[in-house]
């Protein structure tokens, strides 16, 4: 089921076209990445969505509804918005921060009180510590977090997310990803991110919409993406040097694995990616190990030799 359906959507300033005749569906629950260059397009087709941006031509339907029958601060409130630098209020608390569409939606104090404690308890930040701190006392790992929390504040299905992460070093970046994909996949969060940066992309994407000079290049699955791309910029934005590695990370060692074989000393998750597996073998210094399930039940072996056979095959 989709949850937005973007048809034919062109914006134009005068005679510069800023997005050019782009179609998308995002389904509901999922994770679709808008990629591309400085000036591809991509913040732009996102803002259209929230009317934070008009349309010039086109259509956009959120939930089954045409935006444009919508009243934009009715839709708005219906939709999280996280941009880039948290856009905080310096001068509101961080509970204060969260609680802002909740009491614009007349949320009484006690749900709103509930809610603010449930999502600083979601992302790591101790209600007692945290909730009477302002912005600028906090760390940006943990602005961008409260960022997200308020864009979250009132339950929305849909979540739009503005190059998020972009001001975080790598380490707090990574963090802050994996958060992302536990929160969304916690409350089933209909999510719409625009990045510049392709592994961000990869990690978190459950389809991928690549963006160059305003048009829409291809629209698919991270392994399509790698494995089928349309054009050459987006074979060029994937990369050629480790494309290997990241088609292992996007497959489930689950899917290749070997036999069960008795007495292996070392053991690995059938969760991970393939990627994740040789990391560890090569990590452990283990030729062979044991594959098992979540309740550590052995159901099958892979070997060193199989996975850099897979490798060479991707």
């Amino acid at each position: 089921m989709s949850m937005i359906e973007i048809r034919n959507v062109t914006k134009r300033y005068g005679s510069a076209t800023v997005v050019d005749n782009v179609s998308v569906n995002v389904e509901k629950g999922s994770i679709t990445v808008i990629v591309g260059t400085s000036g591809s397009g991509k913040s732009t087709l996102m803002r259209m969505i929230n009317r934070l941006v008009p349309i010039t031509e086109g259509q956009i339907f959120v939930g089954g509804q045409n935006i444009m029958d919508v009243p934009a601060t009715e839709l708005r409130r219906k939709i999280g918005y996280a941009i880039q630098g948290h856009g905080l209020f310096p001068h509101r608390t961080v509970a204060q921060n969260i609680a802002t569409v909740p009491q614009l939606l007349g949320w009484d104090a006690d749900r709103t009180d509930k809610r603010v404690t449930e999502l600083l308890g979601l992302f790591n930040l101790d209600p007692a510590t945290f909730a009477e701190k302002y912005p600028h006392q906090l760390s940006g790992g943990q602005q961008q977090r409260v960022g997200v929390a308020r864009a979250l504040a009132a339950e929305p299905e849909l979540l739009l997310m503005d190059e998020p992460f972009g001001a975080l070093d790598p380490v707090i970046r990574g963090k802050a990803q994996d958060d992302l994909l536990a929160i969304q996949k916690q409350f089933g969060t209909t999510v719409v991110l625009v990045t510049h940066d392709m592994d961000e992309a990869f990690h978190l994407g459950n389809q991928i919409a690549v963006m160059s000079g305003g048009r829409m290049l291809q629209c698919s699955t991270p392994e399509k993406i790698l494995t089928e791309p349309a054009d050459p910029f987006v074979q060029q934005l994937t990369g050629t040097s480790d494309r290997a590695l990241k088609l292992m990370s996007l497959t489930p060692l689950k899917d290749s694995m070997q036999p069960a074989k008795p007495g292996l000393p070392y053991s690995l998750a059938q969760s991970l990616s393939l990627r994740d597996a040789l990391a560890e073998m090569i990590w452990q210094g283990v030729d062979e190990a044991a594959v098992q399930d979540a309740n550590k039940a052995p159901v099958g072996s892979i070997t060193m030799e199989r996975l850099l056979e897979l490798g060479r095959k991707a």
